[in-house]
């Protein structure tokens, strides 16, 4: 049986080349099922706008 290979840390955030794989392999398939999702899209600006509003108020609710 094989070892898996370590990977530098330098270069990937991943223990072992089985790991990273495994990760991409999840990664692609999270994008793919996006991709495929019947849900109704936000444009960019609306993401933003939202996520902008949402900060807000967490910032207000840390500082209180």
């Amino acid at each position: 049986m094989n070892s898996p290979k370590t990977l530098d840390p330098r270069v990937s955030e991943f223990d072992t080349q089985e790991q990273a794989d495994s990760y991409d392999r999840w990664f692609r398939a999270k994008v793919q099922e996006a991709i495929d999702s019947k849900k109704p899209r936000l444009p960019h600006d609306e993401v933003v706008k939202r996520m902008g509003e949402r900060l807000a108020k967490l910032r207000q609710r840390k500082s209180a």
